[in-house]
């Protein structure tokens, strides 16, 4: 059996309220119309506006992902920042005509089954990570690691959590993969974001600490963290896996500007500053909210919504 750490130090409820989401995003890019070449054009997020500034991008009229152009080169690797952004998509069809539209364009994509989840991996010419999900909480479970293993299915069997997805079931998901429609639909949201970090415990104490998500686990032997809300997978990820030697990219680079998290009301947003204060975390207060960042630079806007 897979030695792994226990998770009782890691594990807790989340302290934000359950009806806290993740916002927009903003992230860097060179060329404009190189990133609507993946961002619009596979991916088949909405451009809904654009200005001299950024490109404002999102389904059912909602903005998900906003696009700053000028930057002079791309996301550097062994980097602190984005590893990437999970668009959550509401039904498999929507992951399936995704992976229609890269194919036939042919956008390297990498399918990878979670169990708790199915992603499609892939990245724009600027080296900006992006992940598509669908959630099938239905088909297992994300355990506490005391019996050696992190997923099992609903019948308690071990999973490995990174297997292919079968892309032939997926795409039978289709009526006609001749008429992929180009957009994702309606009720397609930021779901999760994974980022390049220094240290484990450093990242979990200011998300799970400070903002107030709740631990689900750190896997030393993976180099990786999790925290969430009331979904599964996760809501906010983070890895070690630039090295120990990263740091935030070059001024300019492409990548990650910062993220939205969205709470519901002032007395969610004031104690969020309250425990950002007591672990001895930064803030800023804003116009919208209260801007922060974490211990590898990452930048956090906590809003009202």
């Amino acid at each position: 059996m897979i030695t792994v750490e226990s998770q009782a130090a890691v594990r807790s409820t989340p302290t934000l309220p359950l009806t806290t989401h993740l916002g927009a995003v903003r992230i860097g890019v060179t060329d404009r119309d190189k990133a609507l070449a993946v961002w619009r054009d596979v991916v088949g997020l909405e451009l809904i506006s654009e200005d001299a500034e950024a490109l404002h991008l999102g389904a059912g009229g909602r903005e998900l992902i906003t696009l700053e152009l000028g930057a002079t080169s791309p996301f550097p690797d062994r980097s602190l920042g984005l590893y990437h952004v999970a668009v959550h998509v509401p039904t498999r069809k929507a992951l399936a005509e995704m992976v229609v539209r890269a194919l036939m364009r042919r956008v390297r994509i990498s399918p990878t089954d979670h169990l708790v989840s199915e992603a499609i991996y892939l990245w724009d010419y600027d080296n900006n990570g992006i992940e598509i999900t669908f959630e099938t909480p239905w088909r297992g479970t994300v355990g506490d690691g005391e019996d050696g293993f992190y997923v099992k299915t609903v019948d308690g069997s071990p999973h490995s959590g990174r297997e292919a997805i079968d892309v032939d079931d997926l795409l039978a998901e289709l009526d006609d993969v001749n008429a992929v429609p180009a957009l994702m639909p309606e009720g397609t949201r930021i779901g999760h974001i994974h980022l390049h970090v220094n240290d484990l415990e450093q990242a979990m104490r200011y998300y799970r600490d400070g903002l107030g998500f709740g631990g689900l686990f750190i896997m030393r032997r993976f180099g990786m963290g999790d925290l969430g809300l009331d979904y599964p997978p996760h809501t906010i990820a983070f890895n070690i896996w630039s090295g120990p030697n990263a740091a935030q990219p070059p001024k300019g680079s492409a990548g990650l500007r910062w993220f939205h998290v969205a709470v519901p009301d002032q007395a969610a947003l004031d104690a969020v500053k309250g425990r950002l204060a007591a672990i001895g975390a930064g803030y800023a207060e804003t116009n919208e909210g209260v801007e922060s960042r974490d211990p590898a630079g990452n930048l956090v806007k906590v809003v009202i919504d």
